[in-house]
């Protein structure tokens, strides 16, 4: 199927030639009649399916030219990247479209967020928090939404913004068409449809899980964090075709660890590296993104704040530093890389805590992801982080505190001031010894 046999009108058909797509991925051409009919719809499918523009085209193909100031279709996504990347994607769509639109996000001037919306939108795109927080202070008005959008929801979930999505569903109409896209249809997820949709249309297209079959994966198992920038200087040296890197990190700090270390290995041209975690502020993020883009940045450092949605092309490797908690995660992680029908090259390293999740993540794809010992070359490191340390390697001194390490009874016997009991008030006792019990006046006849 071609997107000539979609119900597109001109202009979208032109935008959609100017970038050189010719046929619609399955969840694009299962999800437009079905949003165009006006009904509630649920969509299943997993990352780089090309979800974004499924619901985009649609609700611009049936969105009328109006000059009222408030927005009349709401998207709400997880995090900020995503934001830009739904702005981008409209932009894409949009060059022969009067339309208006925009986006908020928390980090963000609220003053010339609160501008934007009174000069007027069509589309708003937003995170949960931010619509709220202009919501409240009557910035925005949703009282004239018609169509509400909820994309990665289970990410929202994740996130925390459960309450928030909630308020949101209860501020806008209740007569509106909602549009849900998740990857996984988790209970919380599954609650979300029973309690706020109305016989909703289910479309499903490779549901997360659904193993990438243009992506080669790979896993080395190694001891510990340092021989793991050991391990990744290595690759990084060795082979020329990792041009565009994604690393992802499971927390901030030792994504911070990563970045410094990495860099004083070897002389790696200036600004090969870059740093994105949530501490960054939000133009940094932005910038380091769009530096990683334009190849400017060979590698990008990174925690989960980057494993949804957002769309970075011919990324050659993902390469999972630390493994996540969660088997979706994974899933996520690796479907940046091999986008568009594109190969790509997924590399894992696990270490003898991780075979837990190694065997979520394989009963998930139902694959076996093949297992490689280091290389000989790799220096295998004996210095670990605290985590690391086994509980019988931790000094005393190491953990004061802990109950492992609490001191026990003295041994030699207390003094006999240490013996006394404190019966308290000595003063008020040595007063009333003196001075005996006071004699009460007789009452006068």
């Amino acid at each position: 199927m071609s997107f000539e046999n979609l119900n597109l009108n001109n202009q979208l058909r032109n935008a959609i030639t100017d970038l050189g797509y010719t046929e619609p991925t399955k969840i694009q051409e299962e999800a437009f009649s079905c949003i165009m009919s006006g009904r509630d719809v649920v969509g299943i499918a997993q990352t780089g399916t090309g979800k974004t523009f499924a619901y985009l085209m649609p609700i611009l193909r049936m969105l009328a030219f109006s000059e009222q100031k408030h927005p009349r279709v709401l998207i709400v996504v997880p995090t900020r990247e995503l934001v830009v990347q739904v702005i981008d994607a409209l932009d894409k769509l949009t060059p022969y479209i009067n339309v208006r639109y925009g986006g908020l996000y928390g980090g963000a001037n609220i003053n010339k967020q609160k501008e934007m919306i009174h000069n007027g939108l069509d589309i708003l795109v937003s995170t949960p928090r931010r619509v709220i927080d202009l919501g409240m202070i009557g910035a925005l008005k949703l009282k004239f939404i018609q169509k509400l959008v909820i994309d990665e929801v289970d990410e929202i979930f994740n996130l925390g913004f459960r309450l928030q999505l909630i308020d949101i569903i209860d501020l806008v109409p209740k007569k509106k068409q909602s549009i849900l896209f998740s990857a996984t249809m988790t209970d919380e997820v599954s609650e979300l449809i029973e309690e706020f949709f109305k016989n909703p249309i289910n479309v499903e297209a490779a549901a997360s899980g659904t193993r990438l079959q243009n992506i080669d994966q790979m896993a080395f198992e190694v001891p510990n964090f340092y021989t793991k920038i050991n391990l990744l200087n290595h690759l990084l040296q060795d082979d020329e075709d990792m041009s565009r890197v994604l690393v992802f990190i499971k927390h901030k700090y030792l994504a911070d660890l990563v970045f410094n270390e990495i860099q004083g290995m070897a002389e790696y041209p200036e600004e090969s590296f870059a740093l994105i975690h949530s501490n960054k502020t939000q133009n940094y993020r932005l910038r380091s993104v769009e530096n990683f883009k334009k190849g400017k940045h060979r590698v990008l450092i990174t925690t989960d704040v980057l494993s949804r949605g957002v769309d970075i092309p011919e990324i050659t490797h993902v390469i999972n530093f630390d493994l996540p908690k969660e088997a979706e995660a994974y899933m996520h992680r690796i479907g940046r890389t091999g986008r568009a029908e594109n190969e790509g090259f997924a590399m894992s390293f696990i270490t003898s805590k991780d075979h837990e999740i190694v065997t979520e993540i394989e009963t998930l794809m139902d694959y076996e992801i093949p297992k490689y010992q280091l290389p000989e070359e790799i220096f295998i490191e004996s210095k670990l982080l605290e985590e690391e340390l086994e509980l019988e390697d931790i000094t005393p001194y190491q953990k004061l505190g802990s109950k492992e390490f609490a001191p026990g009874p003295a041994f030699h016997e207390k003094s006999e001031k240490n013996q006394k009991t404190n019966l308290g008030g000595s003063y008020r006792r040595i007063i009333a010894k003196k001075y005996k019990k006071p004699q009460r006046r007789r009452p006068k006849k």
